[in-house]
């Protein structure tokens, strides 16, 4: 909207115009790009994970305050510079010579572009279909502590600890039935306990159930030949009952093992550190050998905090095409609403599509490992790279509708709009590249290839769509005039 502002005013009688023009024509293009870029952020509300729906709220809430801030504060505030304070027609002729350097460029790009349009689209394509190919194979990066600063205290503390005693790591194995201090139940936690470690002795550290801690305190009772009078009051440690036993344990040691109705029961399986990978496949044996095990009257449930971190990064790394090809159709039908011509609504996706693939070929090629943030990028490069293309093809339309022929339309809307989309671009950019300099890992790589989607959709935007518009534009157009004839 600036831009438009600037290149129709040239003296302060010309400022009330001006301002008409460019909301009657830029507002509603830079509304329906507004709409379109927010649909494609609603597919992060589709994400399992609360932090991912808040990101997508956020970039929606702050798409719409843009808008409101562009038309409401940025309009009037050009207006007031222009109808009071223009600049001297010698600043105003210095800096249309170095516009007109950029305009040359454009212009010479575009010929460029529409003389290679075939070649153009068909490596593009290629070039997408290949990276679309590698990126399915593309690994992804879960482990959370390789997201935090390397040299951090806390990370030391961590490994520090982990030396110590052998296991930070833990899962639960939740039991529960109508009595689990029978002595079936007993018998089968401590019968349960000794298996898991005996199956699985590479990744299980230690177990902690009740039936152990109750033999610790018998053990102790023996080896220190306690008497009548000893700290749980039982003469003889051998006769001791486990339920009275059990009744008598301080509340925080029982309160670790069984519930206050004696329906619930928990394990503790101490594991060593793994890949999440190797967790995945370690706890869907753990669970069949589990299930295999179990006795007929218990209902047994696997969790923890390594439980719930992995389902959290698997939520967070997996179905990022789903939630990529879910933005393109909200876009696609939100055009569809707007334009009402599937042509017309399909058109500026189309060079958004292709940087999904170029997007998967460069983290390929650069060897760059998906993060939870990264596997939002996806439809965060939908709303980014839409509201360019749109803003690029409302004003070839606006070109076609005043006479200009096809080629004409194309060459003023990538000079007119490119140099803006440019400026947006690389302010966008900046912002981003601030991340770079983070030291947590997953922002660093966030931002790396945020910039690096940035200059896809902007590639895609000047390159791909004016060589689209050169083949498919007339064809557009003749149906158009058809239509309303």
């Amino acid at each position: 909207m600036k831009k438009r502002m600037d290149r129709l005013t040239k003296t302060r009688s010309q400022a009330k115009k001006s301002l008409k023009i460019t909301i009657q024509k830029m507002a509603p293009a830079v509304l329906t790009a507004l709409i379109a870029t927010t649909l494609g952020f609603i597919a992060l509300y589709t994400s399992p994970v609360p932090m991912i729906q808040d990101f997508g709220k956020m970039l929606s809430l702050g798409m719409i305050i843009s808008f409101i801030v562009g038309v409401f504060i940025l309009i009037p505030l050009l207006y007031i510079r222009d109808g009071f304070f223009r600049e001297s027609e010698v600043k105003i002729e210095q800096k249309s010579i170095s516009i007109s350097t950029f305009d040359r460029f454009l212009n010479w790009w575009t010929n460029k572009v529409m003389m290679f349009r075939w070649v153009i689209l068909i490596v593009a394509i290629g070039l997408a279909a290949l990276g679309i190919v590698l990126d399915l194979e593309a690994p992804a990066e879960t482990d959370v502590e390789t997201f935090m600063p390397q040299e951090s205290e806390a990370l030391a503390d961590i490994n520090y600890v982990r030396e110590v005693l052998g296991s930070t790591s833990q899962v639960s194995l939740i039991y529960e039935g109508e009595d689990i201090l029978s002595d079936s139940t007993l018998t089968w936690v401590e019968r349960i306990s000794e298996d898991i470690v005996a199956e699985f002795p590479n990744e299980v550290v230690k177990i902690q159930s009740l039936p152990e801690l109750l033999d610790t305190i018998e053990q102790e009772q023996r080896s220190l030949e306690i008497s009548s009078n000893s700290t749980y009051g039982f003469e003889d440690s051998a006769t001791v009952n486990k339920v009275d036993l059990i009744e008598l344990l301080p509340e925080d040691q029982r309160n670790r093992f069984i519930n206050t109705t004696n329906t619930k029961g928990v394990i503790h399986i101490n594991i060593e550190k793994m890949s999440t990978e190797e967790l995945e496949s370690f706890v869907e044996e753990l669970k069949s050998f589990i299930e295999g095990n179990r006795i007929g009257s218990l209902e047994t449930t696997l969790t923890g905090q390594s439980i719930l971190d992995l389902e959290m990064v698997t939520a967070l790394t997996t179905g990022r095409y789903q939630m990529t090809l879910l933005g393109m159709a909200l876009v696609f039908l939100g055009l569809l609403a707007i334009y009402r011509r599937p042509e017309k609504a399909i058109i500026p996706l189309l060079p958004i599509l292709l940087i999904v693939g170029w997007s998967g070929l460069v983290v390929y090629g650069l060897g760059i490992e998906y993060t939870p943030l990264t596997a939002t990028l996806g439809a965060l490069i939908i709303g980014i790279g839409t509201e360019f293309t749109i803003l690029l093809m409302e004003r070839y339309y606006e070109e076609r509708q005043a006479g200009a022929s096809n080629r004409t339309a194309i060459l003023i809307a990538n000079q007119k709009i490119g140099k803006a989309i440019f400026a947006s671009a690389l302010t966008t950019i900046g912002g981003f590249s601030a991340l770079l300099f983070s030291d947590f890992a997953i922002l660093s790589d966030f931002g790396m290839m945020t910039l690096i989607n940035i200059g896809l959709a902007l590639i895609s935007t000047i390159l791909v769509l004016p060589a689209l518009l050169m083949i498919v534009g007339p064809w557009i157009y003749r149906e158009k005039l058809r239509q309303s004839i």
